[in-house]
């Protein structure tokens, strides 16, 4: 047998992009076509796993699709130097592996927090960007914070205040009863739209993988109580410098405020906003064929030059 050269090797579209000059990260390539989407899971901390939806649909329709496990994440190298976990650096990451992945006139699909490291990505590096979308997410966290604290009150009964706020006083936030509110009262309502013995299980894998240092480094302990380093992150003032083609794609049930999505939308001044009717934070699996024709739609209309803009 003759020694094949490394990189001709088929290694089903899997790859490692160096980052940071010693760390690596993992890349997967589904699918070919001239419409090159790079996916950026959210977080922060999880993994692309729950979004593994995306072969379902995209590469089907001539797409070819990138999914990246950021630094810390899933497949990629986990340091332990918690000084690593910051938007700045995340930010710097992905432009490294765009270079490595050798992406040009490419589309970004953010979701939750890879719409906000989406947001930043494109503060700096948009001249690389064909196309967005912003995927279930507000543009500041200090909003995110407020419509949290909106659904507490709105979804959970009286009962399960009384016990919430015993709880919190505590700070007992890894005991059965806390996670019982915020899985079967919250998540299930939130973040997706079905029993917990239902979600697909690209999901609770990704919920299983997910790296808690990371998540409590950047966000904190959970929805109600966001103490990381990015919550002062505020971008509602620099959506307009986004002048590429845009969608704001959320749920009318997500935990992010659909008002605040629509305002984005309208901030972004070559933008379409869309709220899947049935949709939650994973709009993806709780409202499927609305979230990923709209978002084709999206791509094939701006790839082929007749995308047309919400009117404002």
């Amino acid at each position: 047998m003759s020694n094949a050269p490394g990189d001709s090797i088929k290694t089903g579209g899997n790859r490692l992009i160096s980052v940071d000059g010693k760390y690596k990260v993992w890349t997967k390539k589904v699918g070919n076509g001239k419409i090159k989407v790079l996916l950026l899971h959210g977080g922060p901390g999880f993994s692309h796993d729950y979004m593994e939806c995306f072969d379902d649909f995209l590469p089907k329709e001539g797409m070819e699709i990138y999914y990246y496990d950021q630094l810390g994440c899933g497949n990629s190298d986990a340091p332990t130097d918690t000084s690593l976990w910051n938007t700045r650096r995340y930010v710097e990451e992905v432009e490294q592996v765009r270079k490595g992945l050798g992406l040009e006139d490419f589309y970004i699909v953010g979701h939750s927090w890879g719409s906000m490291l989406a947001m930043e990505y494109l503060d700096k590096y948009q001249s690389h960007v064909k196309g967005v979308v912003f995927s279930n997410m507000t543009a500041s966290i200090a909003d995110y914070i407020d419509y949290s604290a909106t659904l507490k009150t709105k979804l959970f009964t009286a009962r399960d205040l009384a016990v919430y706020d015993s709880l919190d006083r505590r700070k007992a936030y890894g005991t059965p009863q806390y996670m019982e509110l915020l899985m079967n009262k919250l998540y299930t309502r939130v973040i997706c739209r079905l029993p917990l013995d239902q979600w697909p299980e690209p999901l609770t894998r990704a919920f299983k993988k997910a790296n808690q240092t990371i998540y409590m480094k950047m966000q904190g302990v959970d929805e109600f109580h966001v103490t990381g380093n990015f919550k002062n992150w505020d971008f509602w003032s620099r959506l307009p410098n986004i002048k590429v083609p845009a969608l704001v794609l959320g749920g009318v049930h997500d935990e992010m405020n659909p008002e605040s999505m629509r305002k984005e939308g309208r901030l972004l001044p070559n933008s379409r906003t869309y709220l899947c009717l049935e949709g939650s934070h994973m709009a993806m699996y709780d409202d499927q064929q609305r979230y990923f024709s709209t978002l084709t739609r999206f791509l094939k209309e701006v790839d082929a030059g007749t995308f047309k803009a919400d009117s404002r």
